[in-house]
């Protein structure tokens, strides 16, 4: 099939992965009728998300996110450190947030289930490793198809963040707070990373490259804080929570 002369290999072709697909769409001339019928349209979907987000959190009160890796598993001491984490920030008012899925998220989530506080969950629709864990609040359970409108909602609604290990996704949400809190468009909430182990590597190339190149400054580095118990990183929040009133971000 050809549309405006370009062929539309997704259509002629079934065999093409998922990937691929989405490369030959991206790359074809669309028509004006599919320009307006889906991309101008797409403004309402995001809109709408928007909305239902501000409405159904609005009035949640001051929250933690937990970020972390969905593909951690139950026996695994992170899993069981960021219960106990959640438990005990649960237990000093705290909301928690988390990205709604299994491993890290679902840890996050039981925490708060268990110490009957709000557990929120932002889940994401996504071909793999996403589904709603059965720790949230029914009245805290959304989905998302765009990841910018969930990550507004994380920060939008959080005083705190604490991340545990976790793979790409993770590391968009980390330097996401870092970003916003480094160029001062939220308040300098804490963020704690959890296991001196696993962020080292990435800590001490924020030092000898980032630093040294000059691309960030020596005070950035001050934004975080490496903790490796579960007391640690509570301590940390809890210190914030004592210093200042904790308002609603924005």
């Amino acid at each position: 099939m050809e549309l405006d002369g370009t062929r539309d290999e997704s259509l002629v072709n079934p065999e093409l992965d998922i990937n691929e697909t989405k490369l030959h769409n991206s790359l074809r001339q669309k028509t004006w009728d599919e320009t307006i019928t889906k991309d101008s349209w797409m403004v309402f979907k995001v809109m709408a998300e928007f909305v239902d987000g501000y409405e159904k959190l609005a009035k949640i009160g001051p929250c933690v996110s937990i970020f972390g890796s969905a593909r951690l598993k139950p026996e695994n001491k992170y899993y069981e450190m960021a219960v106990e984490i959640a438990e005990k920030i649960t237990k000093l008012g705290f909301g928690i947030i988390t990205g709604g899925g299994p491993g890290i998220m679902e840890a996050g989530n039981k925490g708060a289930f268990n110490a009957k506080g709000r557990s929120i969950g932002l889940n994401i629709d996504l071909p793999f490793e996403q589904h709603f864990n059965p720790y949230i609040n029914k009245s805290y359970s959304m989905n998302f198809d765009y990841f910018f409108v969930r990550k507004v909602m994380f920060v939008k609604y959080s005083q705190g963040f604490v991340v545990m290990p976790g793979g790409f996704g993770t590391l968009d949400e980390l330097t996401e707070a870092l970003t916003l809190i480094q160029t001062n468009k939220i308040g300098k909430f804490p963020i704690v990373l959890v296991g001196t182990e696993f962020w080292g590597g990435l800590l001490d190339w924020f030092k000898t490259t980032l630093l040294r190149d000059g691309m960030i400054a020596e005070d950035d580095l001050d934004l975080y804080r490496v903790v490796d118990t579960a007391d640690e990183a509570v301590a940390h929040i809890k210190a914030f929570y004592d210093k200042y009133s904790v308002n609603v971000n924005f």
